[in-house]
């Protein structure tokens, strides 16, 4: 009886073991998803600005709608590209969360 406790002990210590690690491994993944968002939200800001100021110069329609359809362009594909990488981000952080119970689990559905 006390080996069967001990056994229950010594998992459930190794339980909390690896969600504290998986705590820790989700606060560094958040922070870089944090980070390369905020990075974006200033690029994008800042790409924004600088359309605004170019077409405040522009002195014809052709000219203005010809500044406006390549931002937009460049717009979209640099949201596609971030998504893609805040995606990557999203799916390596989940991978990284499933790491420290991989060898446990087997352990407890014994």
């Amino acid at each position: 009886m006390i080996s069967g406790f001990e056994e229950y002990q010594k998992a459930s210590q190794e339980g909390l073991n690896k969600t504290m690690e998986s705590f820790g491994t989700c606060s560094k993944g958040l922070q870089a998803i944090a980070v390369e968002t905020a990075d974006y939200s200033k690029k994008s800001f800042e790409a924004g600005a600088a359309h605004v100021e170019a077409l405040a110069g522009v002195k014809s329609l052709d000219k203005a709608i010809e500044a406006q359809s390549k931002f937009v362009k460049t717009a979209y594909e640099g949201a596609v590209a971030e998504a893609t990488k805040l995606g990557e981000l999203y799916v390596d952080l989940a991978k990284d969360l499933a790491k420290p119970f991989e060898a446990f689990m087997p352990k407890v559905t014994k």
